[in-house]
C-alpha cells in the first residue's frame, strides 16, 4: 500500500509531485482554464483575470514572508514601481512592450535590494514599519515627479502587442495573464525546492541555526527581497495594463493588507496556499456584495458607497478568523480533506 510519505532517493524529496492523480487533475485544470474564455461571460472572465494577476503578486510576498519569514507591509510600493516602470518605458521612453515588461521586474528588484539592506538588522514589527515607510516614499516621489510620472493624473496606457500577439481583447489578455501566472507558479515552486529556497526556509525557522550551518544570511535575505520585488513588479505592470491607467490611487495601501491576508488565509509558506488564498480573498468581497444585494434596501446603498472600507473589514475578519480557528489556512484544511478521502475508512 502506498503510504505517500516514504522516500528512497533524494530526488523524490524535491520532486514537484510523484502522484499520477495530481498530474491528471492539474492537466484537467489547465485545459479548463485555457477553454474558459469560450465558456464564460465577460464579467466572469474579467473576474478570473483579476485572480490570475493577483496570484503573481501573492507569490511575490510568499517568497519574502512565507518562505523567509520577513514581514512586509509595503509591497504595494513594488507594485507601483512595476506599474510605473512599464508605463514610463512604453509612453515616455518609447520602449517595446516586451522590454518595458522586463523593466517592470528589474527596477522593483533593484529597489528590493535597497529596502532589503535594513532587513539584515531589523525583524518583525521594525521591518514591517520600514517597508511601510518605503511604500509611502515611492508614492510621494511619484506624485512629485511632474509630467514624467504623470503626478496625480497618472499615465494612460493601452494593452500592448507582445511577441506579435495583440492583447487588446479580453480573451487574449486573459490568456496572457494565465501564462504569466503559470510561469510564476512554476518559478516559485522550483525556487522553493532549490537549495536557495531551503536556505530561506531555514532562515525563517531559525536564523541563528541557519548561520551556524553555513548559510549566508546577508546573501539569502537580499535574494529573497530581489525575487519577491521582481514578481510583485510584474504583477503591478499587468494590473496597469488591465486598468489601462497607472496612478497612485490605483495602488492603495489596502493591496498590501490584501497580500498578507492571501498568504495567511491560504497558508504561510505554501504555493498551493497562495493559490487558495488568492481565490478566497478576491472572491470574498464579491460574495459579500452578492449576499447584500439579495437583501436590498438601505444596506446595499451603504455597501456601494463604502466598498473600500468594507473590503478592509472583510480582510481583517478573514485574517483574525483563520489565525484563531485554523492557522494552517486553507491549505491545511485541504490536506485534512484529501487525507480523509485517501485513507477512508482506515482513518477512522
Amino acid at each position: 500500500m502506498r503510504s505517500g510519505y516514504f522516500k528512497q532517493r533524494y530526488g523524490e524529496l524535491i520532486v514537484l509531485t510523484d502522484s499520477p492523480a495530481v498530474k491528471a487533475w492539474t492537466a484537467v485544470l489547465l485545459v479548463g482554464l485555457v477553454a474558459a474564455p469560450f465558456l464564460l461571460s465577460t464579467y466572469v472572465l474579467s473576474y478570473l483575470t483579476i485572480i490570475l494577476f493577483t496570484l503573481v503578486g501573492a507569490l511575490g510576498i510568499t517568497v519574502l514572508t512565507g518562505f523567509t519569514g520577513l514581514i512586509s507591509l509595503g509591497h504595494v510600493g513594488f507594485l507601483m514601481l512595476g506599474g510605473y516602470a512599464y508605463a514610463i518605458g512604453v509612453t515616455r521612453m518609447g520602449l517595446p512592450p516586451e522590454l518595458a515588461l522586463v523593466m517592470s521586474a528589474v527596477i522593483p528588484a533593484v529597489f528590493g535590494l535597497i529596502v532589503g539592506i535594513p532587513s539584515l538588522r531589523l525583524h518583525g514589527l521594525y521591518l514591517a514599519i520600514t517597508t511601510l515607510a518605503f511604500s509611502y516614499i515611492v508614492s510621494a516621489s511619484i506624485l512629485a515627479g511632474g509630467k514624467f510620472t504623470g503626478a496625480g493624473r497618472g499615465i494612460m496606457i493601452s494593452r500592448p502587442t507582445l511577441l506579435g500577439i495583440d492583447l487588446s481583447s479580453d480573451r487574449a489578455f486573459y490568456w496572457f495573464c494565465l501564462v504569466m501566472s503559470v510561469l510564476a507558479v512554476l518559478l516559485t515552486l522550483n525556487f522553493r525546492r532549490s537549495y536557495i529556497g531551503r536556505a530561506l526556509v531555514a532562515i525563517r525557522d531559525n536564523d541563528i541555526a541557519a548561520r551556524t550551518m553555513g548559510i549566508n544570511l546577508v546573501r539569502f535575505k537580499l535574494l529573497a527581497f530581489l525575487v519577491s520585488a521582481a514578481l510583485t513588479g510584474v504583477a503591478g505592470a499587468i494590473m496597469g495594463m488591465y486598468l489601462s491607467i497607472v496612478s497612485v490611487e490605483g495602488y492603495p495601501f489596502l493591496l498590501s493588507i490584501e497580500a498578507l491576508a492571501i498568504i495567511i488565509v491560504g497558508g504561510l509558506g505554501s504555493v498551493l496556499g497562495a493559490v487558495f488564498g488568492t481565490i478566497f480573498i478576491v472572491t470574498l468581497p464579491e460574495l459579500f456584495s452578492a449576499s447584500v444585494a439579495l437583501l436590498g434596501g438601505r444596506l446595499q446603498e451603504v455597501i456601494t458607497t463604502s466598498a473600500h472600507e468594507i473590503k478592509s473589514v472583510l480582510y481583517g475578519l478573514a485574517i483574525i478568523g483563520f489565525l484563531r480557528f485554523d492557522p494552517r489556512g486553507l491549505r491545511g484544511i485541504w490536506h485534512d480533506i484529501r487525507h480523509a478521502w485517501v485513507y477512508w475508512p482506515l482513518r477512522y
